[in-house]
Formats: structure tokens, C-alpha cells, sequence
């Protein structure tokens, strides 16, 4: 299914109502018993993560019903669920609080990402800023889009001008790494003019879809921080590919994202990134 306009509406109130009720009011706010790991001492889920996610969930089970739900919670509580995305006609895919390790730490770098896909293809994307209370969204085919709290919108476009890594500015995935393979894509992208790992796609993806930085390398290929973001990407005219040669699907789980505000910038980024861990 392909969301219509007011089904799209609903989707994007829900997410901020969510973002009011259940994520906000504990920014700055947890006890030290509301935070626990998931895979590492660094992978972090909160109270809020949980209820932001089940809040979202039903409501999009009375926006889109019949649909599959999958959030990052879900998952990491039963991996098996991501093995439904495939099959479904309809699949919401929901990462509540990207960004967590920022949430917890007080640092305002976090968002609300959400994915609507079509027999496993991604045909709406939302990323919200809980913070400021504004969202990037895109619909497959229809364009990228801006929409700013004081209900003003305006097309967003990758920059397409930068094509050389002395000149580009991006975000590349350090903290994921150990030992030696963390200094080696550290050193790998010393030639670039500036480069952050700032652990949040949401935030990636909007400034790299808008313009303001020209490349970004992941570390993994997890659904939740990628399909909304790819297709904000390419509805704002940007380049991406899995492992710099082959095309995302957000049913592909291995692999490397590397994507680029131009195809030639993210050739280059692409044939450095292949060398690496």
C-alpha cells in the first residue's frame, strides 16, 4: 500500500504526538534504571525508546491496517521479525529515538525516523526532529521536502557540485569499530576537508539530503537507519549504493551504506571505502 495524503498526515501527528508525549518529557530526564544495553555497553535502549516505539506502533496499526510493524526494540528482542519485511504488501519500519547514546548523554542530536515500504520498496520516509519539531519527509517519485515548525515548506537538494574528497564534508562511522580498524577509517578519510561521526542517521541524512555536508560511510546497513533516509536522499537528487556498487533494498542487511550528494563524489568515496573494514 501506498500511503495517501491524509494517511500520510496521520502518520507524521503521530510521530510528533509521540515525540510530546513519550520522548520529550525524559530528554535530560532518565534514572539510571531506565537505561540498559542491548548488543554492547554502548548500544543503549531507554524506557522512552520502548514506549515511543509501542505508541507508534498502534497508532500505525489504526492508520494502515493490516500492516507489518517493525521497530528496532521489536527486533532486538526477536530478530526473527525482520524475515517479515520481505513478504509483507505493506511494512512500517520504525526506529523511535535514533540516536540514543545523544538522547542519553542530554546532547540534542536525535530523531524520530520512520519508513512506509511497498511490497518491500520505500515509498514514504519521515525524519523528525523532536527537538526543534520540524521533519524531512519524501515520497517516492514526488520529491524531497522540508517542513519547518512554523508550518512553512520548501524543496531540499543534495549540493551535486562537490566531486573531489579535499573538497567534501561528511560523516563517516568511527566509534563502531575496534583497535586498529577504528584508526584505520579514521586515517582512510584524512584527505576529506572535514569529517564527524555525530551517531545519528537521522541528522545525517537531512544534511546531506539539504546540502550542508557531501558524503556519509555507515557501519552497518540496519533498516531503521537507512530506508527513510536513502529515499530522502535520492528524492533530493543524491547518490547511493550498497558497498559503493549495488543497489539498497531495505530487505539487504550486510553491507555498507556509502552515499554522496553526487555520483562522482560518491564514486570516489566508494572505491576508498572498498579498501576498508
Amino acid at each position: 500500500m501506498i500511503p495517501n495524503p491524509r494517511q500520510i498526515e496521520e502518520l507524521i501527528e503521530l510521530v510528533r504526538d509521540t515525540a510530546r508525549t513519550e520522548i520529550m518529557p525524559r530528554f535530560r530526564n532518565l534514572h539510571s534504571a531506565e537505561i540498559s544495553t542491548k548488543a554492547g555497553p554502548t548500544d543503549l535502549v531507554t524506557v522512552a525508546d520502548r514506549a515511543a516505539e509501542d505508541a507508534i506502533r498502534r497508532g500505525v496499526l489504526g492508520i494502515l491496517p493490516g500492516a507489518t510493524v517493525i521497530g528496532e526494540e521489536a527486533v532486538a528482542e526477536a530478530p526473527g521479525l525482520l524475515s517479515g519485511m520481505a513478504d509483507a504488501e505493506t511494512c512500517v519500519i520504525i526506529d523511535p529515538i535514533d540516536g540514543t547514546g545523544n538522547y542519553v548523554a542530554g546532547l540534542a542530536v536525535f530523531g524520530t525516523i520512520l519508513a512506509v515500504l511497498d511490497k518491500g520498496e520505500t515509498v514514504f520516509g519521515l525524519l523528525y526532529d523532536p527537538v526543534m519539531d520540524d521533519w524531512m519527509y519524501a515520497l517516492r517519485g514526488k520529491g524531497a521536502w522540508f517542513h519547518r515548525q512554523d508550518g512553512s515548506e520548501h524543496p531540499v537538494r543534495a549540493r551535486s557540485e562537490v566531486c573531489q574528497l579535499s573538497a567534501a564534508k561528511g560523516f563517516v562511522t568511527v566509534e563502531d569499530y575496534d583497535g586498529e580498524d577504528k584508526e584505520t577509517v579514521r586515517r582512510a578519510f584524512d584527505g576529506a576537508l572535514h569529517v564527524r561521526d555525530i551517531r545519528c542517521s537521522c541528522h545525517e541524512y537531512r544534511l546531506l539530503a539539504s546540502g550542508s555536508v557531501d558524503f556519509l560511510r555507515s557501519y552497518s546497513l540496519a533498516p531503521w537507519d537507512h530506508a527513510a533516509g536513502l529515499l530522502l536522499l535520492g528524492e533530493a537528487g543524491g547518490w547511493a549504493a550498497v558497498d559503493g556498487t549495488r543497489p539498497y533494498s531495505p530487505c539487504r542487511h550486510d553491507g555498507r551504506i556509502v552515499a554522496a550528494g553526487s555520483g562522482a563524489l560518491g564514486r570516489v568515496v566508494a572505491a576508498l571505502s572498498a579498501r576498508l573494514p
